[in-house]
């Protein structure tokens, strides 16, 4: 009995680690300006960020750049319980499958993001979650119309095979 409340504490920890880290994740992509911003070190440089910022052309590698940083401190903390001499070999291997489900998610996001580029899009983020997929994307002239939508949607579908109701796409602003 002892081990198994052990067991439930160790995937305790493990779900609260993963959920501050996709919580850190989506409060950074927030702003992505002040990101950029907070580490140039060259005024001009930095001017030129915040003007990049501004229309929304770093927006996209400053939400690459969060996303990973959030994945990379999921990945630390996981590997740092797989290698514990404390935890039993479920806890190990549960945290080993989530490491390899993290890098399936980072491989994914990264094909679909190259994919709705090469759909003619200036560029996009893809975020994939347990259960749902959000995506923002730069849109074209004039918007993005439902054939975009279908478009970027049928990517997302044939790449996670997620149904379309599991799927936001937004428009970066």
């Amino acid at each position: 009995m002892k081990k198994i409340k052990k067991r439930g504490a160790i995937y305790g920890v493990i779900a609260l680690l993963l959920c501050v880290a996709v919580y850190l994740n989506w409060s950074y992509i927030d702003a992505p300006e002040d990101l950029l911003v907070a580490e140039q070190t060259d005024p001009e440089d930095a001017a030129a960020s915040a003007q990049g910022a501004a229309d929304g052309t770093d927006y996209f590698a400053a939400s690459r750049l969060t996303r990973e940083q959030a994945r990379d401190e999921a990945v630390s903390t996981l590997k740092e319980l797989s290698e514990s001499e404390e935890a039993d070999q479920t806890a190990k291997d549960e945290a080993a499958a989530q490491i390899s489900a993290l890098a399936e998610d980072s491989v994914a996001e990264a094909n679909i993001e190259s994919l709705i580029r090469a759909k003619g899009y200036e560029d996009a983020v893809v975020m994939i979650g347990d259960d749902s997929v959000n995506a923002v994307v730069a849109p074209p002239e004039g918007g993005l119309q439902a054939e975009d939508v279908t478009v970027i949607k049928d990517i997302i579908i044939s790449e996670t095979g997620m149904s379309a109701g599991q799927i936001k796409i937004v428009e970066a602003a």
